[in-house]
């Protein structure tokens, strides 16, 4: 899903809203969420899952087309972690391949 698909989708359940509407709401709940994570705040959404910032540490890296070693700086990188309900709910769900056409 992408996010115009979650705006099509927002805009066609809930009939009041505007296509525009939809895309500002979507878009507002968006940037809230990557303020807080920027911010080092947790993310908690209840049986969905919750976003964090792990820390990667400093590393020595090798360059792919020399072959010479490069240090890599310390990052901060989002994380997601599921909720017990979405994971179940994915869970229960048969595996499918993926196809050319998904």
């Amino acid at each position: 899903m992408t996010r115009s698909d979650l705006v099509e989708l927002l805009a066609q359940r809930f009939g009041q809203l505007t296509q525009r509407d939809a895309d500002a709401a979507v878009k507002t709940v968006l940037d809230a969420m990557s303020d807080a994570l920027v911010r080092g705040h947790r993310i908690e959404i209840r049986g969905f899952g919750s976003f964090s910032i792990n820390r990667r540490p400093p590393r020595m890296g090798r360059n792919p087309r020399t072959g010479e070693s490069v240090q890599i700086p310390e990052r901060r990188v989002p994380h997601f972690k599921p909720g017990k309900a979405l994971r179940e709910a994915v869970g229960a769900q048969p595996v499918h391949e993926p196809s050319a056409t998904d």
